[in-house]
């Protein structure tokens, strides 16, 4: 089990920075899936979305040097997190087709929870009652932003959840190898791995003639929203990634929160749905949690600066 002292140059605060970077992406990269749906199968979208990390990443390996090496636990994680990475996003585009883009990814939001308590019995992170108080509040805001109910869309409203179960895993798995892996290669590393998992099995359907598996080619006025989902989603995990470099998932799990507001305004400027009365005052409660694990953070940063540094233990007395 990996220890506390393993994270040792944790920095916080710049982890919550970039965490929020990916809270803006994550759903932006969403919005153009939703579009894409609607003319490609949700198999063929997930293939090409991680062709297309492939297809970005490697050229900034290839051109900056960095190394391809990994030890054989580090490849073993990153095919772990691949097989993760693959359901999650799988279950989020399947749920997209059904559900609005707010709606799905505050129905997701079970998984700070659970990465709150994987990263405590898993990692052995320390959780404080503020913190974990934080992520309650923050979940009151998300139940307060779902809004429709089982009754209106049958089971796929049950599809947000895998999404919440895979990510947790996947970012669980993520904060193991974090700092031993340049994130970059690690991306584009899983890329391949994914079209090492998701091209048999097309081929496989293909022989089947399992026509939800197929591979088709998006009409050719949807190719700059494909080239902007690898580009988005490749961009938006290395900064996630990064961000488990410097600050465990403990803390960063209610800032991801903050993915509801921005979906929800994403989700007006592109489809004009816009949340009720009580997902307004949800989306502000979430606001609020996440803004008070920002300047809890600070306040502790701040106090681990200015204390003194201790005073070595006086030598024993000479014989």
């Amino acid at each position: 089990m990996t220890t506390p002292a393993a994270f040792s140059d944790d920095r916080p605060l710049l982890g919550i920075t970039l965490m929020m970077g990916f809270c803006l992406l994550a759903p932006l990269g969403d919005s153009l899936a939703k579009l894409l749906g609607e003319v490609m199968p949700v198999f063929a979208l997930l293939t090409a979305r991680f062709a297309m990390q492939a297809l970005f990443l490697t050229p900034i390996v290839i051109a900056s040097g960095r190394s391809w090496r990994m030890s054989a636990r580090a490849t073993r994680f990153t095919f772990y997190r691949t097989i993760f990475h693959i359901a999650g996003i799988g279950f989020m585009f399947s749920a997209l087709r059904f559900l609005p883009l707010a709606d799905a990814i505050a129905i997701a939001f079970v998984m700070p929870f659970l990465m709150l308590l994987l990263g405590w019995l898993v990692l052995d992170e320390e959780v404080g009652p503020r913190r974990l108080a934080a992520c309650a509040v923050g979940f009151v805001g998300t139940l307060m932003v779902i809004q429709p109910s089982f009754a209106e869309v049958g089971l796929p409203a049950l599809l947000p959840l895998g999404v919440a179960v895979f990510f947790s895993l996947f970012m669980l798995v993520t904060r193991q190898i974090a700092k031993e892996i340049d994130p970059i290669a690690m991306q584009a590393t899983s890329g391949f791995m994914a079209m090492g998992v998701l091209l048999p099995v097309a081929l496989v359907a293909q022989l089947a003639g399992w026509e939800s598996f197929a591979l088709v080619l998006p009409p050719a006025d949807s190719w700059a929203l494909l080239a902007g989902i690898g580009l988005i989603g490749s961009f938006g995990h290395l900064l996630m990634t990064w961000s488990l470099r410097y600050a465990p998932s403990a803390t960063l799990a209610p800032m991801q929160y903050l993915e509801i507001p921005f979906a929800t305004l994403i989700g007006w400027l592109i489809f004009r749905d816009f949340p009720d009365g009580l997902a307004l005052a949800g989306i502000l409660v979430t606001i609020a949690a996440g803004l008070y694990i920002i300047l809890r953070e600070r306040s502790i940063a701040r106090a681990n600066r200015q204390a003194p540094l201790p005073h070595p233990p006086a030598p024993p007395p000479a014989i």
